[in-house]
């Protein structure tokens, strides 16, 4: 039985569980603190921070291959564990130019790949001339460990763009030079497309899906997106270019933007599962979870097609402080029909925080349809 060590125990690990199973493979985290919702599904999980490299010595005298639930690694650290022959998939040479936002933007630009402009701030430079070219509004972003809108904010002006440099929360970061600006895309609609890649190099890619965000936080995913055969045929291009270029295994998950003229630029990847893709569990031949354990274990990759018309998957985030299981919500989510309601297990909800999400299977694709269900759930969920 092969056993795979993960690093990080939220809700992306504690979703391999079933495919674990599955598979026949073991999985053991490592994640700080036993109430991640991964030390459930884990054999001997290590509670210790994710850089904790020591930690990350035993779990590999305890595995045969390591892989990541996220992206907040140390990878000095982790080199000289890699050097001493343990195996990570995906590899930390193909980890490297994606870390830092920065970087991952010159990287798809040097492969050719269409990105947003962008350039990096830099501590007493005239950003009033950079940002000329650009034009208000633009985004600014942190290069490291920004997710779920942190570190990602919309500004409308030089003056709110200097008072947000200056302010104690970005100061810091800022003198380290840890911040981005891009332009602001008005995109049509965010796309995304989950991708894996094989030890052998054969390369699937899920259907593409439209994501809906709302203050830079997933809120729901429509499977498939409503986008045309050339448009696909771009973005698999795109999902293909990036995983052999890197040599990738494992799965990845790309997001896009869409314009109003039609025209797919990348604004991120997410080197790991991802949210866009927690509709495969229910919806799809093979889940993204099964397909990640699949690669990183060397085995044959699995069918991505879906094996409904559609589905729509919708997060059930956090609104408050509480420590609720919020079991009446849910109960009556699962009286949904077609409805698979998954709960993450956590044991604190605060506003924001993914607790869970619904997936609903439908038997067409009707955007009106997809609307009124994801706005039944959101009803059920959200307090009026």
């Amino acid at each position: 039985m092969k056993r795979v060590g993960v690093i990080g125990g939220g809700q992306l690990a504690w979703m391999m569980g079933d495919a674990a199973k599955k598979l026949g493979v073991e999985l053991v985290v490592q994640t700080p603190s036993s109430d991640d919702p991964a030390v459930a599904i884990s054999q001997d999980a290590i509670l210790a921070n994710i850089d904790d490299a020591i930690s990350t010595e035993i779990l590999a005298k305890n595995t045969d291959v390591i892989t990541f639930e996220n992206e907040f690694v140390n990878l000095d650290s982790l080199s000289v564990i890699e050097n001493q022959g343990v195996c990570f998939r995906p590899s930390l040479k193909a980890l490297t130019p994606l870390l830092d936002k920065y970087h991952q933007r010159c990287y798809l630009q040097d492969l050719g790949l269409p990105v947003p402009r962008f350039f990096a701030v830099e501590p007493g430079e005239n950003l009033a001339s950079q940002i000329e070219e650009l034009g208000f509004p633009v985004v600014l972003k942190s290069r490291r460990h920004g997710y779920d809108g942190q570190g990602t904010f919309v500004i409308q002006d030089l003056a709110s763009l200097q008072e947000k440099l200056n302010s104690n929360s970005t100061n810091k970061a800022l003198s380290q030079g840890l911040f981005l600006i891009e332009e602001f895309v008005p995109f049509e609609r965010e796309l995304a497309v989950i991708a894996a890649r094989s030890v052998e190099g054969e390369v699937v890619t899920y259907p593409v899906v439209e994501t809906q965000q709302e203050q830079q936080v997933c809120r729901r995913v429509i499977a498939p997106a409503d986008i045309t055969p050339d448009q696909g045929v771009e973005i698999n291009a795109i999902a293909q270019t990036i995983l052999n270029k890197l040599q990738v295994v494992g799965v990845f998950g790309i997001e896009l933007f869409l314009t109003a003229t039609g025209k797919i630029l990348v604004n991120e990847i997410a080197p790991r599962t991802h949210n866009s893709g927690h509709f495969s569990i229910d919806a799809c031949e093979t889940s993204q979870f099964e397909q990640h354990l699949r690669a990183v274990c060397g085995l044959p990759l699995g069918n991505p097609a879906l094996h409904c018309a559609s589905a729509v998957m919708v997060n059930l985030l956090g609104y408050e402080i509480s420590q609720s299981d919020y079991q009446s919500q849910r109960q009556k989510l699962a009286t949904i029909p077609h409805t698979f309601v998954h709960w993450y297990g956590k044991t604190e909800s605060r506003p924001g925080r993914k607790l869970g999400h619904v997936t609903v299977l439908l038997d067409e694709q009707n955007r009106d349809v997809i609307s009124t269900i994801a706005q039944t759930i959101e009803s059920i969920w959200y307090p009026s």
